[in-house]
């Protein structure tokens, strides 16, 4: 139940309990065939409660199953497996003091250009992500401006961004290049890893690659 916090004790005294109840079951002539107990978070940490299976589920990503307890995906020997991507479906520029978004709750502080990125939380962007994440594009990240809607988000391109309707940007990805990763996406939104990737929807077109 703490396997992603290794220190605590109380994964010594599961374990314990865990064997305890096989050397019972095998007391009684019963040998379980196929033995499990560990998820990502303890196969990782403690390869000897592997058994025979583990249970993958983040680590299956390329991700950590928590940053703060265990480190990054990097210090894990972990690769991010998944890219989000989107289309900007409209790149315009802007005057300073434009208000951005429902309710105008961001307002330009000076001239830019914004693109609309064709994603919103009908595809699973956090309504709640801030300006700390966006997308990444040529080199460049372009952070949030203001809400997330349900079809569409708003970034700020900066003004001398060569971007235009109909290019493709990178919304999350394994940070090598620079752009924004799942755990960026997380943190913004207050909330875990585990979430930014499952939460991606069905209309979402998924393309797998070896």
């Amino acid at each position: 139940a703490r396997a992603d916090e290794p220190d605590k004790i109380e994964n010594e005294l599961q374990l314990k309990k865990f064997t305890e109840l096989l050397s019972e079951l095998k007391a009684t002539g019963v040998t379980p065939k196929y033995l499990h107990l560990a998820n990502s978070a303890a196969a990782l940490s403690n390869p000897s409660v592997s058994f025979d299976f583990v249970r993958l589920g983040i680590a299956m990503y390329g991700l950590s199953p928590d940053v703060i307890t265990m480190g990054s995906s990097k210090t894990l020997g972990l690769i991010p497996a998944m890219t989000l991507c989107a289309k900007l479906h409209l790149v315009k520029q802007v005057p300073a003091g434009a208000a951005v978004g429902y309710g105008g709750s961001a307002i330009t502080n000076r001239e830019t250009k914004v693109g609309i990125v064709a994603m919103g939380y009908a595809d699973g962007i956090p309504r709640n992500a801030d300006n700390s994440t966006g997308v990444f594009f040529n080199g460049d990240r372009a952070p949030i401006l203001g809400r997330v809607s349900m079809d569409q988000f708003v970034v700020d391109l900066g003004l001398n961004s060569k971007a235009i309707t109909g290019d493709e940007v990178i919304v999350f990805g394994a940070g090598n290049v620079g752009e924004y990763t799942v755990d960026d996406w997380a943190s913004a939104s207050a909330t875990i890893n585990y979430e930014i990737v499952t939460r991606i929807a069905s209309r979402v077109p998924r393309i797998y690659k070896r």
